[in-house]
């Protein structure tokens, strides 16, 4: 994986590859590529790193073509190499292809036995060298690819183009994102829409097993049997300043600042301020939550931690079990089934490849699915049962921050809405909890105004060796939350512990180099914090203390104190982890990392 783009029409492809790459850079790769046909010659051009080396060799050797395909590729097989780029090629073949073949290695061998010389160390080279093997035989480029498709197992998105077949490019999907776009003169393939926008807002997604010929007049779609099958064309709301990140230095930076205004949108589609109650019947008309017994929460890092949080809001408000599941174990595990029950499935961009997974296995044993998603055009908001949509925008820095907070949101809605329908909340009570949610936009900005102070922080801590992240209660998640952005983008060891745990082991590593950032808003809990806290600080650990209160012995003794406006139930969690967000980003800076690209990590994770 990662990225694919594909145009076939009367202009130069190369500009549109090019533009095409820079539009899906934000899903994060290791190198990249593209391959073009003028007339009966294949051409081909790969580099490892980033794009502007891809730029730098089209300089010094054009392509120049009708048709072509492109790719951002995120490492799975073989390291980050030039030959382990895409597109993949065999004589009369170019490919490039997202997700995996796993039946690569048997189809290697075989295709060797033959005779077939590797170039690379991908499952993706086997691709154009089963189509080669089949055009061999005399079929046709049509069948050809066909026969090879057959012969694949695993979950992969396509792009094909065939030498000499200048007015012909194939897409399949089965498993990965694939979409297709419709022009004036020209079509094109990508996987997803943003590369799409400045040319055509006209998209077709595609479903497993699609097979796409593409001309520049027409786009046929047929099933591996070679039926025709119809598939709607929907209107893109992608915007096509996707790539704007003026007048920030970095993605990441424009999106922690952006949440006060995300989150007031995200609430301006879920309650009624007026009124101070929750609207969710439309999004849930097909779930009776008054009905539903359990929960199941299934996701993948940072929306993972997302539903840690949302676990405490929902057996609060609503008194029933939640369970929260990481994507990648969850089907493996056999769960049991659980009459009355709900499974939700939390994913920014919608097509994370375990949690779609984990969304059609609860399908098949026939539990409702509620689906939290940013991308409205994406495979899990069309299959989910029903969706609550994030309203962050696009998010193009891999570390994800306002896509979290805007997720907290809709989880916080979500209990609310829950808790009403099952009679655990009366009608003041709600009125209370929306209040807390309306203040919380404008209590983001507060946090945010500290920018300076923490940026001071991360000045002096820049060398640590690791982090230690502590909480209790809803900000235990939130721990793991800021140990996870600074592992992403600084590369800087940090572990998220449950504060009480702490002395169950990590209270080994602490002494006079570590740091400790505690997070104590002041609550039930709040002394407790302080104790472990103490235990910390007694062992010699340099204390970061994000909290409500102004004073106390625990603070004197603290490195650097961040406070925090009071704040309810719901609207900590949500506030609490800005700071660690900036404190990740600063020193990311400070140690000129790739902030927005972080190495080894995708946007978009399409394979398991």
């Amino acid at each position: 994986m990662c990225g694919i783009i594909g145009v076939i029409g009367e202009r130069n492809a190369t500009p549109i590859l090019v533009e095409g790459l820079k539009r899906l850079e934000y899903r994060g790769y290791d190198s990249a590529g593209i391959a073009v046909l003028q007339g009966d010659k294949l051409q081909l051009a790969r580099v490892k790193g980033k794009l502007t080396y891809l730029e730098n060799y089209l300089a010094a050797n054009p392509c120049t073509g009708r048709v072509g395909i492109g790719h951002t590729r995120w490492a799975t097989h073989g390291p980050p190499t030039q030959e382990n780029a895409h597109p993949h090629t065999s004589p009369r073949v170019a490919v490039v292809h997202n997700g995996i073949i796993e039946n690569y290695q048997q189809l290697r061998q075989m295709l060797q036995q033959e005779g077939v010389v590797f170039q690379s160390a991908t499952d993706t080279e086997v691709v154009p060298h089963l189509i080669e093997r089949e055009l061999q035989t005399g079929l046709e480029p049509e069948a050809a690819v066909r026969a090879a498709i057959r012969q694949l197992e695993g979950a992969f998105a396509l792009g094909i183009i065939v030498r000499g077949e200048a007015d012909l490019l194939f897409a399949v999907r089965r498993g990965s994102p694939l979409l297709v776009g419709l022009g004036e003169g020209e079509n094109f393939i990508a996987s997803d829409a943003a590369p799409l926008v400045p040319y055509t807002r006209q998209i077709i997604f595609l479903q497993d097993n699609d097979v796409v010929l593409l001309r520049r007049d027409s786009v046929q779609i047929t099933n591996l049997a070679g039926e025709r099958v119809h598939r709607p064309v929907k209107y893109s709301q992608v915007s096509a300043a996707i790539t704007d990140k003026w007048p920030y230095r970095h993605y990441m930076q424009k999106e922690i600042f952006e949440q006060p205004t995300v989150l007031g949108e995200t609430l301006k589609g879920l309650i009624d301020a007026a009124q101070r109650c929750v609207l969710l019947d439309d999004s849930l008309e097909r779930i009776d939550l008054a009905a539903i017994k359990g929960v199941n929460i299934v996701a993948c890092g940072t929306s993972w931690h997302a539903g840690l949080v949302g676990r405490y809001w929902i057996e609060a408000f609503a008194q029933v079990p939640v369970s929260v599941d990481i994507a990648s174990e969850y089907r493996y595990r056999e769960p049991p089934a659980l009459p009355d029950s709900i499974t939700m499935v939390i994913s920014q961009s919608g097509e994370t490849a375990d949690t779609l997974a984990a969304l059609r296995f609860a399908r098949q044993r026939g539990e409702p699915v509620v689906a939290i998603v940013n991308v409205p055009e994406s495979t899990i908001a069309r299959e989910a049962d029903a969706v609550l949509y994030t309203q962050a925008g696009p998010e193009i820095g891999v570390a994800s921050t306002k896509a979290f907070t805007t997720q907290l949101v809709v989880l916080a809605c979500f209990a609310v809405a829950f808790g009403k329908a099952r009679g655990c909340l009366d009608r003041s009570q709600e009125a209370a909890l929306v209040e807390e949610l309306l203040h919380i936009p404008a209590m983001m900005e507060q946090v945010l105004v500290q920018d300076e102070a923490i940026l001071a922080v991360a000045r002096s801590w820049m060398h640590a060796a690791g982090f230690l992240f502590l909480g209790r209660g809803s900000c235990f998640p939130v721990a793991l939350e800021g140990a996870l952005k600074l592992k992403e983008i600084t590369y800087i060891h940090a572990e998220g512990y449950a504060a009480g745990e702490m002395k169950h082991g990590p209270i080994a590593l602490i002494d006079e180099q570590l740091p400790v950032v505690v997070l104590a808003p002041q609550g039930p809990l709040y002394d407790k914090v302080v104790s472990n806290l103490e235990e910390a600080r007694a062992r010699g650990g340099r204390l970061l203390v994000v909290t409500t209160a102004v004073e106390g012995e625990a603070l004197v003794a603290a490195e650097a104190v961040l406070t925090i406006a009071p704040s309810g139930v719901l609207a900590t969690p949500i506030l609490y982890v800005a700071p660690l967000q900036l404190l990740a980003y600063h020193m990311a800076v400070l140690k000129g990392t790739d902030v927005d690209q972080p190495r080894n990590l995708a946007k978009s994770v399409t394979v398991e």
